[in-house]
């Protein structure tokens, strides 16, 4: 009879479902909060405002990589799995984060990132050191080349970031590369590479970690047959036959991690970064697999009534095949602040629009405020998990200005200076209305800030009443109240009209129109905004355009 694994750090309940109707804070480590004095966010920063996030009524924090990186990436260039970034911290101060989140009852994700390692990743240097077909290539994808002397690339494939997915090291073999140059792809047909992440799971739920949020599941299994066959990534098909992405011996992958997650009382949760079809996504999700998907569909839709109501139904119906619960997400660390998204035309080009400093087409920064915390406030109110960005609380728009000099992101080299990438949504955070970095460390941070951000600032919203962090604070708090089973029943509601009930007569009605409509009957719980010609604690009068209200 096995024996479950106790960690050495766990929260004060044991729920093991919590993940079914969490809402997980998303932070980014290097631009949360800087503790030292050098400009990075870091790990005790992060611990300093575990405080402010169990006050602001999150269950769980996700941190992006904190791990060795170069950064190449942002940190999604791992070169130890099993480790803090020296300039991050240590162990000994990842381990205080989780006994503090675990005092104040939140969980904590981390991210995994098992498609690539870093180049200076000690197996990357063994590679590099050793022949062709030795194990230690064995390990990554190193092939031949094609023309007469090797001297092409081995295949047409493309990196996400610009350019060949192939790099040529001095033997004249190429290694595959889905990302940056830097980011070499692991082969997951080895056991080896197979054994050694499940001992990472392992080493990190020993410590206390709840659950892993799984980067670029969709990619680890390759047809690496020849002839190459071509891929597409943004039309892929139905039945697991694209070469890189969404085969299916993956599935074989997170099904041996499922074990592994499932030696813990409470079982390690998990949810895949997965962009594959619908029908497809369902399956990183089964029971038996990692238990949760990201869907991005929100995430990617217009702020049209139409466009909600269909995501969430289909979103609802592939959950509810798959046994696991829906995931929503509005902003992460790899798109334009869903602020900002929505003050800007239907449709628009945001990497377009960044390439002007954020000058063309013209932001309307009260008109996509208003609409994120109409959106935000539905998301809240949908069965499932939400996942929320760091500084959305605060309504945070997007840094588009930032100087061309100081962009960080691959993207913006890869792409021969035509996309200028995510840097934008990674700014650090205002935490003061003043200073050198608003709060958010003693001197200038990595990425600039802009200079309005202090009027966004947690200092600055806190005690406002009308501020979107007390909004945020409202519906967590009544969320929590409120939330029970996963049952959503959609309502009778006029065109432009997004309105459904959940148990208990709690309904949420969003007008995605800008003319008022009646307001149904009932009392406010909380609103995204203000409504005219209300009571206190009624709902008599209309409900504004580009508003939601929860009525009990």
């Amino acid at each position: 009879m096995s024996t479950l694994r106790t960690p050495a750090s766990t929260p004060r309940t044991t729920n093991p479902d919590w993940w079914r109707d969490a809402v997980v804070y998303q932070v980014y480590p290097r631009s949360f909060a800087d503790s030292n004095a050098d400009g990075l966010g870091d790990v005790a920063g992060i611990t300093s405002r575990v405080p402010y996030l169990a006050a602001l009524g999150v269950d769980a924090l996700w941190l992006s990589p904190f791990f060795p990186s170069p950064l190449a990436d942002g940190g999604y260039d791992v070169a130890d799995y099993r480790a803090v970034d020296p300039r991050l911290g240590s162990l000994e101060d990842l381990d205080a984060l989780l006994r503090s989140a675990h005092e104040h009852d939140l969980r904590v994700i981390v991210d995994i990132v098992p498609n690539h390692t870093s180049d200076e990743h000690e197996w990357f240097r063994a590679a590099l050191a050793s022949a062709p077909g030795s194990p230690e290539r064995a390990r990554y994808v190193f092939r031949d080349g094609s023309g007469t002397a090797g001297e092409l690339p081995p295949s047409d494939w493309v990196s996400n970031f610009g350019g060949s997915a192939w790099t040529r090291v001095p033997d004249g073999q190429w290694y595959l590369h889905l990302f940056a140059p830097e980011q070499p792809d692991l082969d997951w047909s080895n056991p080896e590479v197979r054994a050694d992440f499940e001992d990472t799971l392992r080493f990190w739920s020993d410590r206390g970690v709840d659950g892993f949020r799984v980067d670029v599941a969709h990619g680890l299994a390759k047809d690496l047959s020849t002839p190459y066959r071509p891929s597409n990534e943004h039309a892929l098909p139905l039945d697991g036959s694209d070469p890189l992405y969404d085969r299916d011996e993956v599935h074989e992958v997170f099904a041996s991690w499922r074990t592994v997650l499932d030696e813990y009382d409470p079982p390690r949760a998990a949810v895949a970064e997965a962009w594959a079809p619908a029908p497809r996504r369902v399956l990183y999700a089964r029971p038996t697999e990692l238990g949760q998907a990201f869907n991005f569909d929100l995430l990617e839709a217009p702020f049209e009534s139409a466009a909600f109501r269909s995501i969430i139904e289909r979103n609802l119906a592939a959950s509810e095949q798959s046994g696991a619960s829906s995931t929503w997400v509005l902003s992460n660390h790899d798109v334009v602040r869903h602020a900002s998204r929505y003050g800007l035309p239907d449709h628009t080009d945001t990497d377009a629009w960044l390439l002007t400093d954020g000058t063309t087409p013209e932001l309307d920064r009260e008109r996509g405020l208003r609409r994120a915390r109409a959106a935000t406030l539905l998301m809240l109110a949908l069965p499932g998990s939400s996942y929320v960005y760091q500084g959305e609380e605060l309504g945070l728009h997007e840094a588009a200005a930032i100087p061309r000099d100081q962009l960080q992101d691959p993207k913006w080299i890869r792409s021969g200076h035509t996309v200028k990438g995510r840097d934008g949504c990674r700014v650090p955070i205002p935490w003061t209305t003043s200073g050198p970095s608003f709060g958010f460390g003693d001197v200038a941070p990595l990425l600039p800030q802009p200079a309005d951000f202090g009027a966004s600032s947690v200092e600055a919203e806190d005690g406002d009443p009308a501020s979107t962090l007390s909004l945020y604070r409202a519906a967590l708090d009544a969320r929590r109240r409120l939330q029970q089973g996963e049952e959503l029943t959609w309502l009778d509601s006029a065109d432009g009209v997004v309105a459904f009930a959940r148990h208990d007569g709690w309904r949420s009605v969003t007008n995605f129109g800008t003319t008022p409509v009646p307001m149904p009957s009932g009392d406010v719980v909380v609103a995204s905004g203000p409504l005219p010609g209300s009571l206190p604690g009624s709902a008599a009068g209309t409900l504004p355009g580009e508003t939601t209200v929860w009525l009990a």
